[in-house]
């Protein structure tokens, strides 16, 4: 039974740095980590952590550096997308090392569990906020479909391909949406849909599929749903999610990141109403 963490929008910046002037990223990614290191004995065991785009805020390769050392003290392995605020070149140089990094081309990945293939989307622009898949990617896609025909299937990728109801971010959203629903549209098995980019917790169905965004560890996209409304950001807890594997069907659940009080025991008897 394969369990996959998700972790996006960090927006790590260059030291002594707040993004947007506002967020300390790299405080509430250590955060973070220490808290899904704490709960690991609870959900686990997990296989990997993916992160799903906007590792740094300007793509720097000190900011790399930086959020690699802030990973460092996770305890399970993680593998990486690009989003909108990287750069995909420094990016690979920062990642070089790793197996899962492509040498050339899209910074695609695939990893096969015994029940679950993931794919990592590669949905970056350069130049742009908003995402798309280019042909390479969308072949590289049918070709991992056709290697692995009877798995559930995760896709992991930055840019959400569905509106949210944000009006600047759904401007922002994948420009190349109905082309990946037509490639899935004969894949038999389940299929999830998971990206980050919105920096808020959304789900709906899209012909027969899940789609998923999830939330930052640092700051959220401000819920303003009005026709005129600013782009904003509003320090609202953090947070991550969890998807396990069950019966060929993935659940996906919302952690927030604490520390939090608890737990404690449910005691029947101090339920009980008192009697006078």
């Amino acid at each position: 039974m394969t369990r996959i963490l998700q972790l996006s929008d960090t927006h790590i910046v260059d030291e002594g740095r707040l993004a947007y002037g506002v967020a300390d990223t790299a405080a509430l990614l250590e955060k973070a980590v220490a808290h899904l290191n704490a709960i690991l004995p609870l959900i686990g065991p997990v296989d990997v952590l993916a992160v799903t785009g906007d590792l740094t805020d300007f793509g720097t390769p000190e900011a790399y550096r930086r959020f690699q050392a802030l990973m460092a003290p996770l305890e399970i392995p993680y593998v990486a997308l690009p989003g909108n605020h990287d750069d995909r070149e420094a990016m690979r140089a920062a990642f070089a090392s790793e197996p899962w990094m492509p040498e050339s081309g899209p910074l695609n990945l695939a990893v096969a569990f015994d029940d679950i293939l993931v794919l990592g989307l590669d949905t970056l622009v350069p130049g742009e906020p908003y995402g798309a898949l280019s042909g390479e990617t969308l072949d590289w896609l049918d070709a991992e479909l056709n290697r692995h025909p009877d798995k559930p299937v995760l896709i992991a990728m930055h840019h959400p391909p569905f509106d949210i109801g944000i009006g600047h971010m759904d401007a922002q959203r994948l420009k190349t949406a109905d082309i990946l629903y037509e490639r899935l549209a004969s894949v038999p098995p389940h299929v999830t849909i998971t990206c980050g980019h919105v920096h808020r917790f959304a789900v709906s169905q899209i012909r027969g599929l899940t789609v998923i965004t999830v939330p930052s560890p640092s700051h959220a996209v401000a819920l303003d749903m009005r026709a005129d409304a600013p782009a904003a950001l509003m320090m609202e807890p953090g947070g991550i999610v969890l998807h396990d594997v069950r019966g060929g069907s993935i659940v996906s659940q919302l952690i927030p990141i604490g520390p939090f009080e608890g737990p404690y025991a449910f005691d029947a008897a101090a339920l009980e109403p008192v009697r006078v």
